[in-house]
């Protein structure tokens, strides 16, 4: 049996030896672009760790702005310095006990025809801490005539619960011995007490060399003011304040103040030898000389 003719038709195979090639050659989809707000893992853990800094925004022109730009951050307020928002003065300890130095503060009341004669119309001790260890209403010899209410604070009233005079004295007087005792222009608060203390153990603001101005003497609301950073004597004067300002004045200074009345003391001691030396000497009793017996 005869072979059937060759078809004038090319095998498929030979005309297209690899069919799957066009459907391979496809064009690959476009990949999508990456959203802005995508970001890589690692690109955001280094963002974290950088320090924030505020987004870089587009301004145009000034009047094309929507609005004024966003005001810079506040920064935290630094704490005030030490004593300066003090106003009014406070014990540092509850202890309330009788220290080495006290200090003492009174107001007086006008006496006398006219009332210009001052007389002692209460008296305030504080210790070292600043706590009130005494503080009394004193009931005058002689009848008040002007309270001085507007700088002393005292009113008819208060004397209803005052004591007698001497007895305020003579208690105060016994704390006060053997003690230093700080205050301002002391040498007053003395007199209407009728009292002495030793110059040894006196500590008085408004002599301290350190503390004057051009060789003046200073208020004590200025120096509290200053040494303290504290404000006083607003209105009405407080002698608990006034007496808790002298303390503390002197337990800032107390070191140097200690030091400066020790070598005071020291050259006084050395000039009265010298003194007595010179006097021994000028009566011929110099015991550097032989004496002649005639």
């Amino acid at each position: 049996m005869a072979a059937p003719p060759p078809s004038s038709t090319p095998p498929a195979t030979a005309a297209n030896p690899n069919p799957d090639r066009n459907s391979k050659r496809k064009r690959k989809p476009k990949p999508k672009p990456v959203k802005p707000s995508a970001l890589n893992p690692n690109w955001a853990q280094l963002q974290a760790k950088l320090p924030h800094r505020p987004a870089a925004t587009h301004l145009g022109k000034r009047k094309d702005r929507d609005g004024p730009p966003p005001p810079p951050e506040a920064a935290e307020p630094s704490p005030p310095a030490e004593g300066e928002a003090a106003v009014k003065l406070e014990p540092t300890s509850d202890d309330t006990s009788l220290t080495k130095a006290l200090a003492v503060d009174c107001e007086m009341v006008g006496v006398g025809s006219d009332g210009s004669k001052s007389a002692l119309g209460r008296v305030t001790l504080v210790n070292s801490f600043g706590n009130v260890v005494y503080d009394e209403y004193v009931r005058t010899v002689e009848r008040i005539v002007d309270y001085r209410t507007r700088i002393s604070g005292i009113r008819p009233k208060h004397m209803n619960k005052a004591k007698e005079f001497w007895t305020v004295q003579k208690e105060v007087a016994e704390l006060i011995k053997g003690r230093i005792l700080v205050g301002h222009a002391l040498h007053n608060d003395l007199k209407v007490l009728l009292l002495s203390h030793p110059k040894k153990d006196i500590r008085d603001t408004s002599e301290y060399e350190v503390f004057r101005r051009e060789r003046k003497r200073r208020s004590l609301k200025d120096l509290a003011a200053e040494v303290l950073g504290a404000k006083i004597q607003q209105s009405e004067h407080c002698p608990i304040e006034d007496a808790r300002a002298a303390m503390f004045i002197y337990n800032k200074h107390k070191k140097g103040w200690e030091k400066h009345m020790k070598d005071q003391f020291r050259s006084k001691k050395k000039l009265k030898k010298r003194g007595k030396k010179k006097s021994a000497e000028s009566n011929g009793n110099d015991p550097n000389v032989p004496t002649v017996l005639l």
